[in-house]
């Protein structure tokens, strides 16, 4: 199938609607979009994401149960490469300690130590893997977080300054009831807040910011093509939060954007900088998106 007009209609509607943030008047402004084909097998599904602290390297998981890294290439404030540099199982990190299926991985933290914790969605769980593979395994889940809607799992995963993770499920059961937002500070797990639904999106990412937001990105579809939103709420303040709107982007703007890494660039701006599952679909794009927030929001 030859994809050329195809893709020039798709890079023509994205132009177009990256600028739907900025138009709305909304905090983040669109800064660039990077098409990434590694010309690798296996490469594809990719979902978390974690961005060194000078955005020059990324982590990343995919569906099929890798972890890639890559460095990144920069030309101002535009994403101009992708180099990668390595795709392991997620299950030879472990040293055989996780259970045998690990792809299906969604949601990508990483502490302060190089600990990777990584949340799947099908058969709900959470993998620790420490620096030292020994010391791999699965986090114990609260009966809620076990129960969750059959493939409607922990897509969302983030990680605080203090080492606590945060999740949500991708569902929350029905229309009108808020995302329970659920924190683990070893060894338990507490619902700290509830994030307001909105019928048009479900959460997909998240990241906690520089400025100890913690940055939930939600994807929509409406048969014809994705939109993504990003909000940004402080869960420690419980109750039912609707957080601020930072961007929303038109249908068709980008690809299936899943995982959102938050950090402070080099002027002191905070970027959003999100990574497309493509399904590994012919007409899908792994697509490296970014927007920054050029300044505080009050």
């Amino acid at each position: 199938m030859r994809l050329g007009p195809a893709r020039a209609l798709i890079a023509a509607l994205a132009t177009l609607g990256a600028t739907a943030a900025l138009a709305e008047g909304l905090p983040a402004r669109f800064l660039s979009q990077f098409t990434w084909a590694a010309g690798v097998d296996g490469f594809g599904g990719l979902s978390g994401i974690e961005l060194s602290d000078d955005g020059l390297s990324l982590t990343a998981i995919s569906d099929r149960g890798l972890i890639v890294t890559a460095g990144l290439t920069r030309e101002g404030d535009r994403i101009t490469g992708a180099s990668l540099t390595g795709m392991d199982e997620i299950a030879t990190r472990a040293g055989g300690r996780l259970p045998d299926d690990t792809r299906d991985a969604e949601g990508l933290a990483i502490g302060t130590d190089g600990t990777i914790y990584v949340s799947y969605e099908g058969t709900p769980m959470i993998a620790r893997l420490p620096p030292d593979p020994a010391q791999s395994g699965v986090l114990p889940l609260h009966p809620e977080l076990q129960a969750v809607q059959h493939n409607s799992g922990m897509e969302a995963l983030a990680i605080d300054d203090q080492g606590r993770l945060y999740t949500l499920p991708e569902r929350s059961g029905a229309y009108d009831r808020p995302f329970p937002v659920w924190m683990f500070a070893a060894p338990r797990w507490q619902m700290v807040a509830r994030l307001t639904r909105d019928a048009d999106y479900l959460p997909v990412g998240a990241d906690f910011g520089p400025d100890g937001w913690l940055y939930i990105l939600e994807r929509g579809f409406n048969g014809i093509g994705f939109r993504s939103r990003v909000r940004r709420i402080r869960p420690l303040e419980g109750g039912i939060q609707a957080g601020e709107v930072l961007l929303t982007s038109a249908i068709l703007a980008h690809d299936n954007l899943e995982g959102i890494s938050v950090w402070r660039d080099g002027q002191g701006r905070v970027r959003l900088t999100m990574i497309s599952d493509d399904n590994f679909r012919r007409l899908q794009r792994t697509e490296i998106v970014e927007y920054v927030i050029d300044k505080p929001l009050q």
